[in-house]
Parts: structure tokens; C-alpha cells; sequence
């Protein structure tokens, strides 16, 4: 079987599980052949099929994410080491950079709260040069996926990486005062209906938030007067249905509350100042 023909057979096969099951099969076959896309279409496309590319369209197929399948995802024009312990970095989340680069100082320190695989504090190191930054998790197999991250794009010396709970007493303690913070924190309903490629694979604790989504936001919000400097401003992901009951929260800390949208026009960052 050429690669043009295992192409076909898994753009079928995984077109029961997937919307994207040719790009998937695309990414999955460039994966096994150890080349760009490009070559794979003007190079490849009669070459014998890789014997590895069958066992990860299966994979796929039980609706294992590309992302870990392939070990990193794009974010930002960047790519990303991601697996099992931490969220895959979303498109969506682009507009929280965007809206957190419209407020952040040039120079100063930023807070990462819940940074997951550093996708959001590294690429707002990586676009403002004179910043440094702390990363907070939970979770240490996370804080692993950040350092490593960190190092890849020669961030090491600017990120520092480091375990924190804010469920936890004193778990700000020895942080400091920040110029940003910026939070991804986790913020679906526990019973959301979601997909099985992510209910399934990616990591709960960075997903539900109890039941209406709200709990961390409840607990951190109240936190980052005593975070940030005087003159320090924040930005926080949400869902799209909670901008209002966010914002809500964050005004009854004395926040100030602007909304920014995604490029599919749903709100998903709230600026607090």
C-alpha cells in the first residue's frame, strides 16, 4: 500500500470519530515518515506506507487527541511539548495572549496561575522580551511539560516553574508582587456533555470547576489584589457562558471588568484592573 492509498483508508476509518479525519490522517502520516507536509505531498505520496502509521490511526480512532499522539501541538506560531498531564493549548487561547499583551507592561513580572504546558506565560515571554515570569501548578507532571517547554524556546532563565495550589493556605506566600497575571484556570461544568477526546484523555483537574464551572474563579479572584502591584492588571480565560458571572465575581473584588471575544466572537478573556 502506497502512502496516497493509507491516506484514503484512514481518512475513512477515522472519519467516524473525528471532523478533521483527513488532516488527522495528514498529520499522522507526516508523523511516521519523519517530514514536513509538503514533502510528504510532492514526495512521498507513492512511497511504501511506514509500518507505524497504522497503530496511530488507531489510536486516533479511540479518539486519542493528535496533539498527544504527535507529543506537541501549535500554539502561537509556536510549537509546544504537550502530553497526558496537561491541557492541549487551544486556538481560542490566543485571544487571552492578545488581550494580556494589550495590558501587560513591557518590563516587569508576570504570574502564570495553573500554566499547564507554559503555553500562555512562554509565548508572552517570547513576545515581550523584558519580562520574566512565574508559572504555578498543581500538578508536577505540568511543571515538567513547562520547564521542558521553557527550555525548547530559550525561555529557561526568564521562566521559573513552580508547585502551587491556591486551594492550598499559604500557597503565595514566597511569590512576591506581579506587574500581570494571567490564569487558564480549570472552568467546565462537572457534568458538561464533551468530547471523548477530551473528557477521555485530558487531564481533570485542569477541567472541571464544579458545577456551574465557577469554584477556582471563586477562589482566585479574591487572591490577586494581594498578587498584583498597585498598578498591576490581570486577564483571565472563561467559558464562553460566563463572562457575566465571572465579571460579577471579579467586580465584587473592586475590579474594573473588560470583555474581549475570540475570533469566533464568543467572549473568552476577562481584563480585571
Amino acid at each position: 500500500m502506497t502512502v496516497a492509498d493509507a491516506l484514503r483508508a484512514a481518512t475513512q476509518k477515522l472519519s467516524e470519530t473525528s471532523d478533521t479525519a483527513r488532516l488527522d490522517a495528514e498529520l499522522l502520516m507526516v508523523h511516521a515518515l519523519g517530514a514536513s507536509r509538503s514533502d510528504m505531498l510532492l514526495r512521498h505520496m507513492d512511497a511504501n506506507v511506514p509500518t507505524c502509521f497504522a497503530a496511530l490511526v488507531e489510536r486516533r480512532a479511540r479518539h486519542e487527541p493528535v496533539a498527544y499522539i504527535l507529543g506537541e501541538a501549535e500554539f502561537y506560531g509556536r510549537s509546544f511539548i504537550v502530553n497526558p498531564a496537561v491541557l492541549i493549548p487551544r486556538g481560542d487561547s490566543e485571544s487571552v495572549v492578545e488581550a494580556a499583551l494589550e495590558v501587560a507592561p513591557i518590563d516587569g513580572r508576570v504570574l502564570d496561575l495553573g500554566t499547564g504546558s507554559g503555553a500562555l506565560l512562554l509565548t508572552i515571554l517570547a513576545e515581550r522580551p523584558r519580562l520574566t515570569g512565574v508559572g504555578i501548578d498543581a500538578s508536577l507532571g505540568a511543571l515538567a511539560v513547562a520547564a521542558a517547554n521553557a527550555g525548547r524556546l530559550g525561555l529557561g532563565e526568564r521562566a521559573r516553574m513552580q508547585r502551587g495550589d491556591w486551594r492550598e493556605a499559604g500557597w503565595a506566600d514566597d511569590l512576591g508582587r506581579f506587574d500581570h497575571v494571567i490564569a487558564n484556570p480549570p472552568y467546565v461544568e462537572t457534568t458538561a456533555g464533551l468530547d471523548p477526546s477530551v473528557r477521555e484523555f485530558e487531564p481533570a483537574s485542569a477541567l472541571f470547576a464544579g458545577p456551574e464551572g465557577l469554584d477556582d474563579y471563586r477562589i482566585i479572584i479574591p487572591q490577586l489584589r494581594s498578587l498584583l502591584t498597585e498598578t498591576g492588571t490581570a486577564v483571565l480565560e472563561i467559558g464562553a457562558e460566563q463572562a457575566e458571572k465571572v465579571a460579577q465575581i471579579a467586580e465584587e473584588a473592586g475590579f474594573s471588568v473588560t470583555l474581549r471575544r475570540d475570533l469566533a466572537e464568543r467572549p473568552r478573556a476577562l481584563i480585571l484592573t
